[in-house]
């Protein structure tokens, strides 16, 4: 093996419709990128599958092999073993699936394993919109709202791999959320949940598209702007807890509905503004800089700390990194 600065390795983003893999450079430079469906009717197996051939696809076009690899896959990842113990119905035979050992025994190096919006997190820490700061929330609107700690220059996992999870915290309406309870933050945050509110306002149009809602409300549609006011102030109410519980002064927001952050930021500025943080220090809220790359470049990043410590074993994961740093 070379120089750690002469390596490569793969940062790789395992979602629901599809798989994307970068093959990325010490400086964070992107060498090589792909993406191939996702096969996630068909299982875990089929799925690490999927990640390793375009991982080796891409070895092939570039001429390099890559001397360790990160994931930022879809779910509830379990920081010991980097196992799948969570995941939505959309995957089949996913939770359960020893994700980091599958895919390190398929390629033959050592892969660290994180959720998709840790992973999102890491990657604006290490090359984006909060590059520097060692103390960050990371917040991702897409289909649902994750998000994700850092502290201390670590994103934070918690016991369970579940830290994090602001989509799911209660309080903003009586609307019941995907997960069966009511009044979630991702009722009035979710790209899928704007659309379902503007069809609840406007009496007539059904969408589950947040982009759809944004282009109406540029068009001066009332309904379309009060949607996206709501979301704006619920995402607001949602930092404005956030920061003063974690004592955070960075945070970013990514995914799909980051498109529509010209709708967002008015009414998160102004909640943010009626409910700065205790500590008095200005808060910082910025959208991702690193758009659809930021969750393989923040699992790229994950691979470079396996090199940096010196891992090789396919199990060595986030909560592991954390360890052999102490």
């Amino acid at each position: 093996m070379g120089s750690v600065d002469t390596l490569i390795v793969a940062g790789i983003d395992i979602g629901g419709t599809k798989i994307s893999a970068l093959l990325v450079d010490r400086l964070g430079t992107v060498l090589a990128s792909g993406t191939v469906r996702a096969p996630a009717s068909e299982g875990g197996d089929a799925m690490s599958a999927a990640a390793a051939g375009l991982v080796r696809a891409l070895e092939a076009e570039t001429g390099t092999v890559v001397a360790a690899a990160g994931v930022g896959a879809a779910g509830v990842i379990d920081p010991e073993t980097g196992t799948i113990t969570a995941a939505s119905e959309s995957f089949t035979d996913w939770v359960g699936f020893p994700l980091a050992v599958d895919l390190g025994a398929r390629l033959g190096i050592g892969v660290a394993v994180d959720n998709d919006v840790n992973a999102f997190l890491h990657g604006e820490m290490s090359y984006g919109a909060v590059a520097g700061s060692s103390d960050a929330i990371g917040i991702m609107l897409g289909t649902g709202v994750g998000g994700a700690i850092a502290m201390g220059g670590d994103v934070f996992v918690g016991p369970r791999g579940a830290a994090g999870e602001i989509g799911h915290t209660p309080g903003y309406s009586e609307i019941v959320c995907t997960c069966g309870q009511r009044g979630h933050l991702e009722t009035l945050a979710s790209g899928r949940s704007i659309g379902a509110r503007y069809s609840e306002r406007n009496g007539g149009i059904v969408t589950d598209s947040a982009l759809f809602v944004a282009e109406k409300a540029r068009a001066g549609d009332p309904a379309a702007i009060a949607t996206f006011d709501a979301a704006g102030e619920a995402i607001g109410m949602a930092i404005a807890t956030a920061v003063n519980l974690l004592d955070v002064q960075d945070v970013v927001i990514g995914g799909g509905v980051r498109g529509a952050w010209d709708l967002l930021e008015p009414a998160l500025n102004a909640t943010l503004l009626d409910n700065q943080p205790v500590s008095g220090y200005p808060l910082v809220v910025v959208p991702s800089a690193l758009g659809g790359h930021s969750v393989a470049l923040g699992a790229a990043a994950l691979a470079w700390r396996l090199l940096d410590r010196g891992a090789t074993a396919n199990t060595m994961n986030v909560n592991d990194l954390v360890r052999n740093a102490l």
